[in-house]
Order: structure tokens, then sequence, then C-alpha cells
């Protein structure tokens, strides 16, 4: 059984900005990684059966060993393989900094099948993430992006189809001068990629003027620094919060969960709570109609 965007928008409704008073501009530091994982603490298991099992992944944990990062130590396949006590295969990827749903399959042959529904686009996805500025109410990213495997320049990579859809959630204005307005503002954005590029959802926000906050390569490092110190959130604001897939028994599993820790307490901070997913894991005889229903895209705050 399972076990269970910095730019004002005149377009913007002004129902959905928040202004918060906060204490303190500190802006010291390089850009920072969230290391919850540093005590090894039981990793969070949302569903487990006799084929695949469905955990969190922390911020700041490689999946897998990895030649560019020699000198790491922890890894969530080993961890998860040594606290079920049996092996796990991985089936998809979730960068380092990116925090969330992650499958792995207890067999090479259920692997095989969880592998070929998320090559096969069958996998329905949603991220939640924290953007510089007001980012559009909703937008679909079409851009193509370059491979960026190490091998070559990303000039001479060939570009790849890449669609992400966006919905802004929430907005704040913060009365603090990060960079050169006397306010910042930020957006809480729902993604859904339709495709699986590599780091699709941060290069895509990117692109479009909205990075992500914590994001080292594609974002600003004055606004990392700024809530890795002031807002003691020193991780990338990028969770997977839901996922919806063929089961390779039959039946499709939904799948939801909030991020935690300090993107949690980020969301409390600004009065976003009411925008969290449910969490819940439910194996379904056939694909969900209805998909995750989320709250209006409005601040639900005071």
């Amino acid at each position: 059984m399972p076990r269970s965007p910095d730019t004002p928008n005149s377009d913007a409704p002004s129902s959905d900005v928040l202004s918060i008073d906060l204490i303190g501009d500190g802006l010291v530091g390089d850009d920072l990684i969230d290391n919850d994982f540093e005590a090894a603490p039981p990793l969070d298991i949302l569903y487990q059966d006799d084929v695949l099992v469905i955990v969190l992944k922390p911020s700041g944990l490689l999946v897998h060993r990895s030649p560019i990062d020699r000198h790491e130590t922890e890894f969530l396949l080993q961890r998860l393989r040594d606290q079920i006590g049996q092996h796990v295969f991985p089936v998809h990827r979730l960068d380092r900094p990116t925090s969330g749903l992650m499958v792995f399959g207890l067999s090479p042959s259920s692997a095989r099948k969880l592998s070929a529904a998320f090559e096969e686009q069958l996998v329905s996805k949603r991220y939640l993430a924290v953007v510089r500025g007001v980012a559009p109410e909703h937008e679909r990213l079409d851009y193509g992006l370059r491979k960026e495997d190490g091998r070559l320049p990303k000039a001479q990579m060939p570009e790849q189809d890449a669609i992400t859809d966006i919905r802004r959630l929430a907005q704040v204005e913060l009365p603090v001068a990060i960079d050169r307005y006397p306010q910042s503002r930020f957006s809480l954005v729902e993604a859904r990629p339709l495709t699986g590029r590599r780091h699709q959802i941060r290069r895509h926000l990117s692109r479009r003027g909205y990075p992500i906050i914590g994001d080292a390569k594609h974002g600003k490092g004055i606004y990392n620094r700024y809530f890795g110190t002031t807002l003691e959130c020193p991780r990338l604001l990028l969770a997977a919060v839901g996922l919806e897939l063929p089961h390779p028994d039959g039946g499709w599993l939904s799948l939801s969960c909030p991020p935690q820790g300090a993107y949690e307490a980020l969301m409390a901070r600004f009065g976003w709570l009411g925008h969290l997913p449910e969490r819940y894991a439910k194996h379904l005889p056939e694909r969900p109609a209805v998909r995750w229903t989320t709250p209006p895209a409005s601040d639900l705050s005071d």
C-alpha cells in the first residue's frame, strides 16, 4: 500500500500588491546555496509502493555522483537507497539547487517505463518560483535553448525547442532599494514546462526579464545576497511541487507537495502561504481530467 520578475508594471492589478516593511539591508557574501541536508535527516518520502518511490529532494543536494562535483560525498540516490534498504533508479533530473518531487524506480524495468513517460512528455510538471519584478499575469515562453553540456561553446551547440507556461500568482513590493529603484518588487510564479531542457525554467524566466531569486548563474548577485542574508533564504527559489505521471502498473499518479524550510518561511513572511499547494499522493484509475487547482491569481493575504 502507498505511504502515504524588478520592473514596474502598470498592468498589474493593485489588489495584487502587498507592501511589507523589513528590517535590515545587509548585502554581504556571495551567492548562496542552501544545504538543508547538512545534518542528514531522513528524506521525506511522499509516496512508495512496490515499483517506485517519490521523495522530496532538498535544495543543494546532488541527485547522484558527477565528475563536475568530485568533492561531494552526499547524494540523494545513495541516501534514499540506504533509507529504504533497496536499490533505486533515477528516471529524471532536478538541478542541484532546485528542491521538490523526484521519482525513482525500484527496478530496472519500472525505471525504463518511467523514463519513457518523461521522454515522451506524458508527465505534467508544476513548479513554484520567486522572481525579480512583476511577472506577466500569464504567458507562454517559447524560446529555443541551446544545449549546455560543457563539451563545446554554447554558440556551437544545436538549439532545441523549449516551451514553458507561466502564471503570476502573487506579487510583493518591498520599501527597500536593493538596486537602482527605491522599491523592490518580486512575484510568485507558477511554471509548467512542456519540454524538458537543461535549466529550462531558470533560462526562460531570466531571458524574459524575471530571473529567479537565488540563481547564481542566470540571476543577479545583489538580489540573491539580500534574500540570503536579510530575508534568511539562501537558496534558489525554485521548487518542483506537482507531478502527474502514468504508473508503470497502470493508472495515474497525481502528487503535490509544498516547498519546505526557508522557502516556506519566506512564503509566510510575504503573506503567500495561501498559494502553496496541498500535500497529497493519489493513485487514480485514469489521468485526472482537472489539473492541479490553485487559488486565483491575486494575493490572498490581508
